[in-house]
């Protein structure tokens, strides 16, 4: 099961946050919603923060938390859909499953590699390539593999910048996250795929964000005929987070 916080009465908003994160990334952001009348619905994607934790090594996919918020979204119809990194990729294939249930769709950087071009974005592609995933049994393998992935989306020192209780939280739930991450790189999922998708949508990334999740904002809006492009200025990857402030108002205007 999922944990979900709720607060507010009016047309549901759904949040979904990023790896390694829980709901309560979305606090300023559910308090702003619920000032504008509507209910902010944070979720707890599967293994992190306070749903259930995922038992090692019970294998994962991001298409589980796919299935789980879909049933959320029929429930709660229609919903607007907001989403960072993984929670935005989670967010688009949830449009794909239950295009009814969503009724407009926000995305900051979401993970949907599976667009970029072989040819037109090669060089994004590479960079992706050259990152060593390799998962190993050892505490010291895991630690390397979180340190490679804070720092890829966050920048060389991130993995030592944390907090201690932050780190502690990224060890808690890595065997999760290597799944997520496992499976949505094997992910093909076209950009034509996501052309269907009729609802509003506002397709966010950070100017300073990696150069594969800027690609994938704009092969996004290539396909997706009613969706808007938004660049944050001075904002990297973790913008929903570290520039709460800036990409909120984008959202909040697109709802």
């Amino acid at each position: 099961m999922l944990h979900v916080e709720e607060v507010g009465t009016g047309d549901p908003a759904i949040l979904l946050h990023s790896h390694g994160l829980s709901g309560r990334q979305w606090k300023r952001l559910s308090e702003e919603l619920v000032a504008r009348g509507l209910r902010a619905i944070a979720v707890d994607l599967a293994g992190q923060g306070r749903s259930q934790p995922w038992p090692e090594p019970e294998p994962f996919s991001f298409e589980i938390d796919v299935e789980r918020v879909v049933e959320l979204a029929r429930a709660a119809r229609p919903a607007h859909v907001v989403g960072h990194s993984y929670g935005g990729l989670v967010a688009l294939h949830v449009a794909r499953a239950a295009p009814s249930a969503v009724r407009t769709l926000s995305v900051f950087d979401p993970v949907a590699f599976g667009v970029l071009d072989p040819v037109a974005d090669r060089d994004a592609c590479a960079i992706l390539a050259d990152l060593d995933m390799s998962w190993g049994a050892r505490p010291d393998d895991r630690e390397r593999w979180l340190r490679t992935f804070v720092e890829f989306w966050s920048g060389a020192g991130a993995w030592g910048a944390l907090r201690d209780d932050a780190r502690d939280e990224f060890r808690r739930v890595a065997w999760i996250i290597r799944e997520g991450v496992r499976t949505l790189m094997d992910d093909r999922t076209p950009g034509s795929a996501f052309a269907a998708l009729d609802m509003p949508a506002l397709l966010v990334t950070g100017e300073h964000s990696p150069l594969p999740a800027r690609r994938v904002v704009d092969r996004l809006a290539d396909a997706m005929p009613r969706a808007r492009r938004a660049i944050v200025p001075g904002v990297g990857h973790l913008g929903p987070v570290t520039n709460a402030r800036a990409v909120n108002a984008e959202i909040v205007a697109a709802l």
